[in-house]
C-alpha cells in the first residue's frame, strides 16, 4: 500500500510513477475526501474539548444552585453531533483506504516505462546448446522415458495437470532437495506453511482485492470473500505475512526464509501450443525465498536474491538469461523485478523460471509489519523481497531438452546425481 502522506504531499509525482506501470489515476477525489476527513477530525476534537470543559463545570453550577437542565440538553445535542461526525469520519476513512488499497506499487525510478517491449537483458549465462541430431521436445522425451504421464494427469484433474512417474518423480524431488540444500547452506530458515490461507494474506501480499478471482477458493462464502480461505498461489503469500501486525527488533533484520510448496493457480485463458506439457499449469512445485530487510539494506538484499537464483541455474549447467523488467511488466505489488529466463530449445524462446522482486514497504504497509529503529526508538516499516528458488515446472523441461542425447536418453546434471543415488543418465 502506498503512503497517503506521499500522495497528499506530492500527488503528481505518484501519478507519474504509476503511469509508468500503465495505471492512470486522478487523486482529486481522494484528496477531497482526505481534506474533508481531516477537517471533520479537527471539528470533532473541538467539540469533544467543549463537552469536557462544560462537563467539568456541572458540579460547580449544581453546588451554586444553578439550573443545569439547559447544559444537559446542550451536551446531549453536542453528543449527537459528535457521534454523527465520527460516523462520517469512519466512512471517509473507509473510502480513502479502499482507494489507496487498489493502487499498485510505485516502480523504482530507474525502471523504464511500458511492458515486455522495454525489458532489458542484463546478462546471458552459457551458450545455447547445439545438437548434431534431430532434437526432441520435452513432452515427447518425458513420455518416451516414462517420466511424466500427461494423459493420466488430465484424467485425474483436467487440462493443466500432469503426473510425475518413476524416475521423473525422483528427478523432481532431486531438484527440490538441491534447492533446499543450497538455501540451508546460505543460512535461510526453512518454512513449511499452510497451503490454505485467509483473505488477509492475499491482501497483505498485495494480490487482493484486484486478483482475488485468480486463486482457488475453499468454502468461499457467497457474500464475502474476506471470510473465506484460498489455496496459496505462491509461498510468498504466506511468508510475507508471518509477522503481520508485529514490531520486530532492528537487530533481527534481515530475516531470511525459504519454503517449499505446491502452487495453485487458475491461470485463466487458453493454452497456446508452446505452453503444452509442464510449461503452464494449475499446480506446480516451487521453492520460494523471502527476506524482511532494513530499508537501508534493501538494495543489497535484492542483489543477494538475484545472485542466489542465478547460482542455482548455473550449477545446473543450464543456458539462461537475466532480464530487468520494465515498470509495466512488474507485478502490481513490486517496485522492481529481475526475471531468470531459461532457454527451451524446442520452442526457440526463453521462459521465466524465477522472478526476484522488491516490494519496498508496499506489502509491509498492507499487513503492518514494522521494526523498531534502534536510534529513534520509533517503529518503521520493513522492506519485503521475494525470489523463486526455483519453480520446477520449467526447470525440469529445460533440463530434459538441454541435456538430451542422440539416443533419446537424458544426462542428469551433476549437482542432482547425489539425490538420485548417483544416476547419471535417464534412459
Amino acid at each position: 500500500m502506498l503512503d497517503i502522506n506521499l500522495i497528499r504531499n506530492n500527488p503528481q509525482k505518484v501519478a507519474d510513477a504509476l503511469a509508468k506501470k500503465g495505471c492512470v489515476v486522478d487523486f482529486a477525489e481522494l484528496l477531497a475526501w482526505d481534506g474533508e476527513r481531516r477537517a471533520k477530525m479537527t471539528e470533532v476534537e473541538q467539540k469533544k474539548a467543549r463537552r469536557n470543559s462544560v462537563s467539568a463545570q456541572i458540579p460547580r453550577i449544581k453546588k451554586e444552585g444553578g439550573d443545569v437542565a439547559p447544559i444537559f440538553e446542550e451536551m446531549r445535542a453536542l453528543g449527537e453531533q459528535i457521534a454523527a461526525d465520527d460516523k462520517a469520519i469512519g466512512e471517509l476513512a473507509d473510502k480513502i483506504f479502499d482507494f489507496v488499497a487498489a493502487l499498485p506499487n510505485m516502480p523504482d525510478d530507474d525502471l523504464l516505462p511500458g511492458e515486455k517491449e522495454n525489458n532489458v537483458v542484463v546478462k546471458v549465462f552459457g551458450e545455447k546448446p547445439q545438437f548434431d541430431f534431430a532434437a526432441q521436445n520435452h513432452v515427447d522425451l518425458c513420455t518416451k522415458l516414462g517420466l511424466i504421464d500427461y494423459e493420466r494427469g488430465v484424467k485425474l484433474a483436467g487440462n493443466g495437470y500432469w503426473l510425475y512417474r518413476g524416475k521423473g518423480a525422483q528427478l523432481e524431488w532431486a531438484l527440490l532437495n538441491y534447492f533446499v540444500q543450497e538455501h540451508l547452506a546460505d543460512g535461510y530458515e526453512m518454512i513449511l506453511p499452510p497451503h490454505m490461507l485467509g483473505y488477509n494474506c492475499g491482501f497483505g501480499a498485495g494480490q487482493f482485492p484486484k486478483f482475488a478471482d485468480e486463486v482457488y477458493w475453499i468454502k468461499e462464502p457467497e457474500d464475502d470473500k474476506k471470510k473465506g480461505h484460498f489455496m496459496l498461489p505462491t509461498a510468498e503469500t504466506a511468508l510475507v505475512n508471518m509477522y503481520a501486525g508485529e514490531i520486530l527488533d532492528e537487530a533481527q533484520l534481515p530475516l531470511k526464509f525459504f519454503a517449499y510448496t505446491p502452487c495453485y493457480r487458475k491461470e485463466a485463458g487458453t493454452y497456446r501450443a508452446e505452453e503444452r506439457g509442464m510449461i503452464r499449469g494449475h499446480q506446480f512445485n516451487k521453492v520460494e525465498m523471502v527476506q524482511y530487510a532494513h530499508p537501508d539494506h534493501s538494495a543489497e538484499a535484492f542483489e543477494e536474491l538475484v545472485g542466489k537464483a542465478c547460482r542455482l541455474m548455473e550449477k545446473l549447467g543450464l543456458h539462461f538469461r537475466l532480464s530487468k523488467l520494465a515498470a509495466g511488466d512488474c507485478s502490481a505489488s513490486m517496485a522492481r523485478t529481475y526475471d531468470i529466463e531459461v532457454w527451451i530449445p524446442s520452442m526457440g524462446i526463453y521462459k521465466e523460471v524465477s522472478s526476484v522482486s522488491n516490494a519496498n514497504d508496499y506489502q509491509a504497509r498492507r499487513n503492518n509489519t514494522k521494526y523498531r529503529d534502534s536510534k529513534t526508538g520509533r517503529p518503521a516499516f520493513v522492506h519485503t523481497l521475494n525470489g523463486s528458488g526455483l519453480a520446477t515446472s520449467r526447470v525440469l523441461p529445460a533440463i530434459i531438452e538441454q541435456y538430451q542425447n542422440a539416443d533419446g536418453s537424458v544426462t542428469v546434471p551433476e549437482v542432482l546425481r547425489p539425490f538420485l543415488g548417483g544416476l547419471e543418465v535417464l534412459r
